[in-house]
């Protein structure tokens, strides 16, 4: 691990505008400062949530992700620029947030995401940023948060569609709940998704962080916030935890899908 930037007490005249949100408060700002979230994937989702994220003030960012820039993510993966291409991405976003606020400390993780690593990661943060772009990554990502009790955003997008919602595992519906507990087949070759729609959803997890880290507001729990560009509408629709989920269920009936996570993670 990598860590860039000191963590400062922050200026207040910065946060100056948030803090004037009774909501919020210099309490609430105190909070953030004192956060740690982890941003898995810098990419469509990752770019938003992790800008906003440091714009607001969070004390401490992680950020994951073993990939190169490609020129064809620009077009969606706001945290980067055309000088980047072919650098690590968890260090131009790193850059590039520094530039936005010194006063964040970043915590970079160049490498990807495992069964191995995952759970030992997790447990030094508060929340994690679901930013991944396949069904192996986010059940891996529910099943560690699962296990170390870590509060997790899931972000999801495809075309012009996107969805969104934090979990706080033992407490409310998570992943596999909604998802099932098979990991589904990978779609076939990308077509999109319209950069803007992962700037939607990468805002929704960003704002989920700061709600969650602050004490304030009505978490995105037990709902899922659906949002279709091409038709311009939105949508909370409510789901409920599943007694028989296979990974937080009380009634465990099957066991966990063969080929999980879950069954390989280690700590």
């Amino acid at each position: 691990m990598h860590t860039k930037n000191q963590n400062t007490p922050p200026p207040f005249p910065r946060y100056s505008r948030q803090t004037a949100l009774p909501e919020l408060g210099a309490e609430g700002q105190q909070r953030l400062h004192q956060g740690r979230v982890l941003i898995v994937g810098l990419g469509g989702l990752g770019s938003p949530a992790a800008l906003y994220l440091a714009a607001a003030g969070v004390g401490h960012l992680g950020l994951v992700d073993s990939d190169r820039l490609d020129e064809s993510n620009l077009q969606r993966q706001i945290a980067h620029s055309t000088a980047d291409i072919g650098r690590l991405k968890v260090e131009s976003a790193a850059e590039r947030l520094e530039r936005l606020n010194p006063h964040v400390r970043i915590h970079l993780h160049p490498s990807r995401l495992n069964v191995d690593n995952a759970a030992s990661l997790f447990g030094e943060y508060d929340v994690i940023v679901d930013g991944t772009d396949s069904f192996f990554a986010k059940f891996l990502i529910a099943d560690a948060c699962h296990q170390t009790g870590t509060a997790y955003v899931h972000g999801g997008v495809r075309r012009y569609i996107g969805q969104a919602m934090i979990v706080l595992p033992g407490k409310t519906c998570c992943y596999r709940c909604v998802f099932g507990g098979d990991i589904p087949e990978e779609p076939g070759p990308p077509a999109g998704p319209l950069g803007p729609v992962p700037g939607v959803i990468g805002s929704v997890q960003a704002l989920e962080c700061i709600k969650f880290l602050a004490h304030f507001g009505e978490l995105l729990t037990d709902r899922i916030f659906t949002y279709d560009g091409l038709s311009a509408r939105a949508r909370v629709v409510p789901v409920r935890r599943n007694p028989a989920c296979q990974l937080c269920g009380t009634k465990q009936e099957p066991p966990v899908a063969s080929g999980s996570p879950t069954e390989r993670i280690k700590t």
